[in-house]
């Protein structure tokens, strides 16, 4: 079995003299200490559909992820850990025939089978993935399996993010609970599971992703019945779209890093740790506001 996770994770105060003379004060959440294999939000989403999985008798998971996907990575190594078969459903197929990366040689030595699809369809099987027949297709192909879309998100990985909140004392009004946002799951949970008068901010990583403020009102309407008016996105700091780093963004991150050791992963985390500070520099965030930024992952183990 896999080794348990150190959960809670730990809440950590950061004295930042730019968040102070703004009169806001930051708090780490550190989820990307959880776990060593299936780190941060990864270990909350996937739990409880792992638990699932088991419980109705599948044997299989299916996931679906690009090259270097935390998820894909996350998914072999709990399958693997719980006995499970896992398939790897990976965006592009000219990867087929190249050299593995480090991420997916890293899921191969979990055990996880590898089918490359084309960029058009592996679109197209997502958008249509609660269809019967795009189910009936992949139970052909790879036999009864439970299937986990892109990201892991879904009610059950909501629910499971959502979890975090009750480690987090004292929140009300005055607090904004802030995460990355891929495809929204974590920060359907958390906005869920927020008591009244705080809330909760989603930074996107990818640009021209609006459609993500449907994707979370649409988790929050099939787990929890009802909307939820306490979230927000902030689309204008994904740094020119997922997997981008540019230079302004790096030199935020490695200033952060030297001022508080802190190690800070790019494509998420230095993203929504930069739009907290810019939209405290710039008197965004009112004066006395208490943030708390959930650290969902640790920097990529392998440059």
């Amino acid at each position: 079995m896999i080794v348990p996770a150190a959960l809670p994770s730990p809440l950590t105060p950061l004295a930042d003299p730019v968040l102070e003379r703004a009169g806001v004060e930051l708090r780490l959440k550190r989820d990307d200490l959880i776990h060593p294999l299936v780190p941060g939000n990864k270990w909350r989403k996937l739990t409880p559909n792992l638990r699932a999985a088991v419980e109705q008798g599948h044997t299989r998971l299916l996931a679906f992820g690009g090259a270097y996907s935390n998820h894909i990575r996350a998914v072999a190594a709990a399958g693997a850990a719980h006995g499970l078969a896992t398939v790897g459903v990976i965006r592009g197929d000219e990867l087929a025939d190249a050299p593995r990366n480090w991420s997916l040689a890293r899921a191969e030595r979990h055990g996880m089978e590898l089918a490359f699809m084309d960029r058009a369809g592996y679109r197209e099987t997502l958008r249509t993935l609660d269809d019967p027949a795009t189910l009936r297709g992949l139970t052909e192909r790879w036999g009864r399996c439970w299937v986990l879309p892109e990201g892991g998100t879904n009610v059950l990985a909501a629910r499971g993010a959502a979890e975090l909140v009750a480690e987090i004392p004292g929140l009300g009004a005055g607090d904004l609970v802030c995460c990355a946002v891929g495809t929204g799951g974590t920060l359907a949970g958390i906005a869920a599971g927020l008591p009244d008068g705080a809330r909760a901010l989603g930074v996107a990583v990818l640009k021209g992703a609006g459609y993500l403020d449907d994707e979370v009102a649409g988790v929050h309407r099939r787990g929890w019945g009802r909307a939820f008016g306490n979230w927000r996105i902030d689309h204008a700091h994904h740094g020119g779209g997922y997997g981008r780093v540019p230079a302004g963004l790096e030199a935020f991150a490695a200033a952060f890093e030297e001022r508080h050791g802190v190690a800070v992963e790019r494509r998420y985390v230095a993203k929504m740790l930069r739009c907290v500070y810019e939209l405290a520099g710039s008197g965004a965030l009112p004066y006395g506001t208490r943030v708390t930024a959930v650290i969902t992952g640790p920097p990529d183990p392998v440059a």
